[in-house]
């Protein structure tokens, strides 16, 4: 088999949600910081184009790139590529990459509990997985700190009369809106209907309240629409159901540990959510995060919270991406049937 290039894949997935991990085969992109190699990659094209369109990827695909740590207290680095973008963090993608770097012997693992710091784009977080039999059972993640933006605000949205939204940054940045109040019981049967809308939610939002991330002026725009479910007591917390829809057009598989994230901090803006406490999401197919506020902090003055998330990740396989030099689609391509654009 010939090819101009190999690029080498583990792949996994947390809870339902795809996150590939590239080890090889892909020299590190240029930066002198971790936010400016994610830039150029997000720029440039080439590896996601190639990584996530088809015939290689699809819309259902995450893939994550390995690269040496920039910060020195990091063990290992990684730059995630979504769909539609390359976002500073995302809590499926990092479990994803824990339990390859883990499972997959890059980093060595200690039982019960290893211990490790990842430098995502938008800063360090901090790993705790549950190791036993050689395998990385649970993974526990202090994602960045997370604080509401808007609350209860006014949105119009093509189709509906007006809804009342919240926006939030939990690493990523979010419309949240009540799945209820829109008609879903977030089943699987509605995933469609649900990714169609809270697209539509995302561009709505993003022309009529707009986000600026007030440390990182680069992050400007609201990524995801999150369907909130209703929420009920546990003797921990909370718990309720969610679904977020990613452009250009899916619905996340598990329960999205930024979203978690910034559910949380609009939780404790409400008054709903203490440190210490926990809250349960459950997905569209049913598969759980656990997140738990572990403190409050500031972002730029403002309010925020130090969220930590768990769930758990899985290797699906071991992969050799290939071009061949005459295939006339070395950047692969994307159809409006399953992409939505």
């Amino acid at each position: 088999m010939r090819s101009s290039k190999t690029v080498h894949v583990i792949s996994a997935h947390a809870e339902g949600e795809v996150g590939d991990v590239i080890v090889g085969g892909v020299a590190p992109p240029p930066g002198d910081t971790l936010w400016e190699q994610r830039s150029f990659v997000a720029g440039d094209q080439t590896l996601r184009n190639f990584v996530l369109n088809e015939p290689r990827g699809g819309v259902f695909r995450h893939v994550n790139l390995l690269v040496p740590p920039k910060h020195p207290k990091a063990d290992a680095a990684f730059i995630i590529m979504e769909p539609e973008d390359t976002p500073p963090m995302s809590g499926s993608n990092s479990i994803c990459v824990s339990t390859v770097l883990l499972d997959g012997g890059i980093i060595p693992m200690q039982e019960p509990e290893t211990h490790m710091v990842l430098e995502a784009p938008g800063g360090l977080v901090h790993v705790r997985a549950e190791c036993s039999g050689g395998k990385a059972q649970r993974i526990f993640v202090q994602n960045l700190p997370s604080f509401a933006d808007k609350l209860s605000v006014p949105l119009e949205v093509p189709g509906l009369d007006t809804i009342m939204v919240d926006t939030a940054y939990g690493g990523d940045s979010f419309v949240v809106v009540d799945a209820q109040a829109l008609g879903f019981e977030i089943v699987e049967h509605e995933a469609r209907d649900i990714a169609r809308l809270g697209v539509n939610i995302t561009n709505a939002a993003n022309e009529q309240l707009g986000f600026s991330h007030p440390e990182n002026p680069d992050w400007d725009h609201i990524s995801f629409c999150a369907f909130c479910g209703p929420l009920s007591q546990t003797e921990t917390g909370l718990t309720g159901k969610s679904a977020v829809a990613i452009r250009p057009g899916k619905v996340d598989r598990s329960p999205t540990g930024t979203a978690v994230s910034a559910r949380m901090a609009l939780m404790a803006a409400k008054g709903l959510m203490s440190p210490g406490q926990t809250f349960e999401a459950v997905s569209i197919i049913g598969s759980r995060f656990t997140g738990r506020i572990v403190d409050t902090t500031e972002v730029a003055g403002r309010a925020a919270i130090v969220p930590e998330i768990s769930g758990r990740g899985w290797i699906t396989g071991i992969h050799q991406l290939m071009l061949d030099p005459d295939d006339p689609w070395p950047g692969g391509y994307r159809l409006s049937d399953t992409w939505g654009v």
